[in-house]
């Protein structure tokens, strides 16, 4: 884990001493775990992004036994965030653009329930919101939304090689056809 270069490059009064009390977290599954934390990365205000596993039976599990698809986790990340830069609402808008939320346990050419869409909610409120988001974002897609909305369970963090990956391997081949493509539309947005 890394604090985010770029969280808060936007305004520089903006003091960069941010207290654990005064972050919040979501944890987020969107398919493979290195696109969506390149994604959550890049907003101000997010100072932190984790892939790691969430959402399985087994306890500390690698990535090897997540490929499996027999332990019920799914890649996801997990985002410290300051809410007086950015809200739980608008990481939900992100959330729902950065994948497709109407495939049922795929994301593009990766198959498999470890690359189902859930949302892990850490709160009640953060519960309803979802929930709300998911209801108002509906009517934009031509068929329903499959993504799982559950209480966050045991998180595990990825193994090392998986951390920041767009970051220190921007010419791998799925950086360059996959990630590099979605940061630029997004940004174009």
């Amino acid at each position: 884990m890394s604090e985010n270069p770029y969280a808060l490059e936007a305004d520089s009064t903006i003091s960069t001493e941010i207290t654990a009390q005064a972050l919040r977290v979501a944890t987020f599954g969107a398919g493979c775990f290195w696109c969506v934390e390149a994604v959550f990365e890049s907003l101000l205000g997010v100072h932190s992004v984790v892939s790691g596993y969430m959402g399985g039976s087994l306890k500390n599990p690698s990535y090897e036994a997540i490929c499996t698809g027999t332990t019920g986790h799914a890649e996801v990340i997990q985002i410290h965030y300051n809410p007086e830069l950015i809200s739980y609402e608008l990481l939900l808008e992100r959330f729902w653009i950065v994948h497709d939320p109407t495939t049922l346990n795929r994301q593009g050419a990766d198959v498999g329930t470890q690359y189902r869409s859930a949302i892990f909610t850490h709160s009640d409120e953060q519960y309803n919101l979802a929930q709300s988001s998911k209801q108002s974002t509906e009517s934009k897609f031509a068929d329903p939304i499959v993504t799982e909305i559950s209480p966050a369970s045991p998180f595990y963090p990825a193994e090392n090689h998986h951390q920041n990956f767009y970051r220190e391997n921007p010419e791998h081949p799925y950086c360059r056809t996959v990630i590099r493509p979605k940061l630029q539309l997004l940004k174009a947005q």
